[in-house]
């Protein structure tokens, strides 16, 4: 990274270890200041470190909070922009799993990730299951007004009947070909996180 930093022009980047980009990251950050490889030791110094005599702070905030209470501003609650009907009778969050990570183009790189979650699913209650009539590990397709992929089932109690979950981890069954992209007025993010769906058995 050095000899690339040198060629692309950068001056001063001539570094020989850890210790010496540390030294110079203590250099520009207060809050590593009074932090040095020696006093790291094998427990380490939490920061806020301002200075070599300090202990630092196993605990940020004690008593009260460093910068004041935060402000909290209620608002009315909206439905999202796209509800279930008859036609999308599910409502679909995505979200993750333990042993990925994003779009898992370095988690799904791992060997050992990798044989703990190693294929997209889709988790359904086991009510909604019996009533599509879908078994657990059973391939379907789940579909939306934006697009359709396929996935095998995980019939759980753990998620409540009328929702499917999707992780979004995997890109041979991308969940966000599903999702709705309409914007949050408030927050102006993306709605990715809920839609209606449906599903069907893939044969």
């Amino acid at each position: 990274i050095c000899d690339l930093a040198a060629s692309l022009g950068a001056e001063g980047f001539h570094f020989e270890s850890p210790e010496q980009i540390f030294e110079e990251i203590r250099k520009v950050t207060p809050q590593y200041s009074g932090i040095s490889y020696q006093r790291l030791g094998n427990q380490g110094i939490q920061w806020p470190c301002p200075s070599e005599d300090h202990p630092g702070t196993p605990i940020l905030h004690v008593g009260q909070f460093s910068q004041g209470k935060g402000k909290f501003t209620p608002v009315e609650f909206r439905p999202p922009a796209e509800e279930v009907d008859q036609e999308y009778p599910l409502l679909l969050s995505t979200g993750r799993v333990l042993f990925q990570y994003h779009t898992g183009t370095m988690t799904r790189e791992s060997p050992s990730l990798e044989k703990e979650a190693s294929e997209p699913f889709v988790e359904i209650n086991p009510k909604d299951a019996d009533s599509l009539g879908v078994s657990d590990g059973e391939m379907v397709k789940v579909i939306t007004r934006r697009g359709e992929i396929k996935l095998k089932t995980r019939v759980t109690g753990k998620i409540l009947q009328g929702v499917i979950f999707i992780p979004f981890h995997y890109g041979e069954a991308a969940a966000n070909v599903l999702t709705n992209s309409s914007m949050d007025p408030k927050a102006k993010i993306p709605e990715y996180k809920v839609c209606a769906a449906r599903m069907e058995k893939a044969g």
